[in-house]
């Protein structure tokens, strides 16, 4: 037997959650606050999206399908050192859009370690891929720079959620780009 159908966009109400979460954190998140922001009942809620741990897990999900998006059209860049540079333009311009919240959720929710290990695994492809192609030195140790460069994001999400401004995120990242070796298809072309 079908139920009544819904009498919500469940599109609109998941992007509201996924704001929700990214600005208060899923701790900091109630199922009032959820059901206020999104514009439905609580048993809305249940029906549509099952408890809070299942919006949460879709929310964070779809969130992470965005960013990737961006990762992934940063790493079709010729070198993986233009790639690295578009990587932290897009994150200083992200955390900054005064048309979502400051910051990143990926980057400062102590539940989406994973996808903070996707994201460090997908930026060691791109700068492994860098390597194999001469852009970056044969000996450069990837993962260490992978890391570092997650590390760098978290920062100036950090940095963006305490007030930081756009030139003040774009700063850190030019600074970051100092760490970056030079391979023998940019030595030249440094920020």
């Amino acid at each position: 037997m079908a139920g009544r159908p819904r009498s919500f966009d469940r599109d609109a109400a998941l992007a509201a959650a996924v704001e929700q979460f990214w600005r208060q954190g899923y701790e900091g998140t109630s199922i009032a606050t959820l059901t206020s922001v999104m514009g439905v009942s609580p048993p809305s809620l249940y029906a549509a999206f099952g408890d809070k741990q299942h919006l949460f897990e879709e929310a964070s999900a779809e969130y992470f399908r965005r960013t990737c998006e961006g990762l992934d059209q940063a790493a079709a860049l010729p070198t993986a050192r233009e790639a690295v540079v578009r990587v932290l333009e897009d994150t200083a311009r992200a955390h900054t859009d005064a048309s979502t919240p400051p910051g990143c959720m990926m980057l400062t929710e102590p539940l989406l370690t994973a996808q903070r290990e996707e994201l460090q695994q997908r930026l060691l492809d791109r700068l492994d891929r860098g390597v194999e192609d001469g852009d970056l030195p044969a000996g450069t140790r990837t993962d260490r720079l992978a890391s570092y460069l997650v590390t760098v994001l978290r920062g100036m999400s950090g940095r963006a959620r305490d007030g930081g401004t756009l030139e003040d995120l774009r700063q850190i990242a030019e600074i970051a780009m100092t760490a970056f070796p030079a391979g023998m298809k940019d030595a030249g072309d440094r920020p």
